[in-house]
C-alpha cells in the first residue's frame, strides 16, 4: 500500500508540474519560443498572489481572479513590444532576451521583497485530507490535479473549437500564409503569450500555496516545466500532463526508495525518456 500511495501521490504532484509546463508548452507550440525566463514568471505570479493577499485579505484562490488578468495582459504587453522583435529563425536571440528577463526579474522581486523565503496561507485546505481506498489524499493536491486537468482540457478546446484556437494553428503551421490571409501574427503571438502567462499565473498561486518560495526560485520550476513538456513531447498539451505525472511519479518513488533521491530519481527519468524517445512520448502531430 506504501508503493501505491506513492504513486498516487506523484500523479496529484504531477498536476502542480503540468501548470508549470502548460505555458511552456503552449508558446511553443504556438511560436516555437523557448522562454528561459518561464520559472521566474511563476514566481512572479506568486509574489503578485502575495501581495493581492496581502493588500486585500483575499483567500489565495480567490486572488486568482485579479493574479490571472494582471499575468495576462503583462504577457501580451511584454511579447507585442519585446519578444516579437526577436523572433526569427535564429533561436539564439529569444535565449539571450529571456534570459535576460530572467536575470531582470530575480534582481526586481529580491530588490522588492528581499531573500527571505515567503508563503500564502490557504487555511485549512493545506492540512485537509479525504480518505479514499485506505489512503489519505491531500485535499489542496487534489484540487491542483484537478485544475490542471481543467486548465489542458480548456485549452484544449479552445485550440480546435474557436476562432482563436484556429488563428494560433495557422501561425504555428505557417505564419506567412496566415498574415496573407490577415491574420496579425505579432497580435496573435502577444494573445499567445498573455495565455500563456494566465496559466502560469496559477501555476504560481499553486506554487505559493503548496510551499514557500523567494526570488531565485524560477530555477527549478524552470526544470521541471521543461522536463515535463520534454517527457511528453514538444507542443502537445495532454502529453504536457502525463510529461507532469511521469515526472511527479519518479520523483515519489525515488524519495520511497531513499529521500536524497527524489530530485535525481525525476531527472533520471526524464533522461530516459530523452535517450529511448528523444522527441518524447506523446510529440504534437502537424496538420
Amino acid at each position: 500500500m506504501d508503493w501505491v500511495n506513492a504513486v498516487v501521490q506523484g500523479t496529484l504532484l504531477g498536476g502542480l508540474y503540468a501548470l508549470f509546463a502548460a505555458g511552456l508548452s503552449l508558446i511553443f507550440g504556438i511560436m516555437r519560443l523557448v522562454n528561459i525566463a518561464h520559472g521566474d514568471l511563476i514566481v512572479l505570479g506568486s509574489y503578485l498572489g502575495l501581495v493581492v493577499v496581502t493588500a486585500t485579505g483575499m483567500h489565495p484562490l480567490v486572488a486568482l481572479i485579479v493574479a490571472v488578468p494582471v499575468m495576462a495582459v503583462l504577457g501580451y504587453v511584454l511579447q507585442r513590444g519585446i519578444l516579437n522583435q526577436t523572433l526569427g529563425d535564429d533561436l539564439l536571440p529569444p535565449l539571450l532576451v529571456t534570459f535576460g528577463l530572467s536575470v531582470i526579474i530575480q534582481n526586481a522581486l529580491l530588490e522588492g521583497f528581499t531573500a527571505d523565503p515567503q508563503k500564502m496561507n490557504a487555511g485549512a485546505i493545506e492540512t485537509a485530507s479525504v480518505s479514499v481506498g485506505g489512503l489519505q489524499l491531500g485535499v489542496l493536491p487534489l484540487l491542483t490535479f484537478a485544475i490542471a486537468v481543467g486548465v489542458i482540457a480548456a485549452l484544449q478546446w479552445m485550440f480546435y473549437n474557436t476562432a482563436l484556437g484556429r488563428a494560433f494553428r495557422a501561425v504555428s503551421d505557417n505564419q506567412e500564409i496566415a498574415q496573407l490571409m490577415g491574420l496579425n501574427r505579432r497580435h496573435v503571438f502577444g494573445l499567445a503569450m498573455g495565455l500563456a502567462l494566465a496559466v502560469t499565473a496559477i501555476a504560481g498561486i499553486f506554487l505559493g500555496i503548496r510551499t514557500s518560495f523567494d526570488p531565485a526560485a524560477g530555477a527549478g520550476r524552470l526544470i521541471y516545466g521543461f522536463e515535463a513538456v520534454i517527457i511528453g513531447g514538444l507542443g502537445n498539451l495532454w502529453g504536457t500532463l502525463a510529461g507532469g505525472v511521469i515526472l511527479g511519479v519518479s520523483q515519489t518513488l525515488g524519495a520511497k526508495i531513499d529521500p536524497g533521491y527524489q530530485i535525481l530519481a525525476g531527472h533520471i527519468a526524464f533522461l530516459v525518456v530523452l535517450a529511448v524517445r528523444p522527441q518524447g512520448l506523446f510529440p504534437r502531430v502537424s496538420g
